[in-house]
């Protein structure tokens, strides 16, 4: 099996705002902690390095990790992590495709970019599973996982990360 190299994020990746995390909870083969971030209203946000630190905490050492964002106007992405233009040239790419406040879309209990946002979401996803591969993600080398806000206001949004695998052996 191949080894992993360590990831090392820079500051700027690990500590993105705010966020609160419940204590992790362990059951068998199986780790969970809910994450909270909040956004700071439309944009791309990096969650890798956040990700990463989860799938050490858990111990795992191969498995599947499961992340699902408890919201209905954000997603999560897969993405290349590189260049900050590729997440600029997908938002451009999704205000041609779905504009905020077109008049088709009835519901805008919320403003303009209300209906817009589900609509992204139900476009992009709202949940990742990625590959435990010794003790990190199994990403690669140009890939990160986001966190994508639809809303011109920033939210407090939910993460549910969820880990099944093997745990380290003692």
């Amino acid at each position: 099996m191949q080894h992993l190299p360590a990831r090392s994020f820079p500051e700027s990746v690990l500590a993105f705002g705010s966020w609160n995390l419940n204590p992790g909870q362990k059951s068998g083969d199986w780790y969970q902690e809910t994450i909270e971030v909040d956004t700071v209203g439309r944009e791309t946000r990096e969650l890798t390095g956040l990700i990463d630190q989860f799938v050490a905490r858990s111990d795992m050492q191969t498995g599947l990790c499961h992340i699902f964002l408890q919201h209905t106007s954000a997603s999560l992405l897969l993405s290349a992590n590189t260049d900050p233009v590729v997440q600029v040239d997908l938002e451009h790419l999704m205000q041609r495709i779905i504009r905020d406040g077109n008049p088709v879309c009835r519901h805008a209990s919320e403003g303009s970019d209300d209906m817009s946002a589900h609509l992204r979401s139900v476009l992009t996803g709202s949940f990742l599973t990625l590959p435990v591969v010794e003790y990190w993600l199994g990403l690669g080398v140009w890939q990160g996982g986001y966190l994508w806000e639809h809303r011109y206001q920033g939210r407090k949004r939910c993460l549910v990360l969820t880990i099944q695998g093997e745990i380290r052996a003692l």
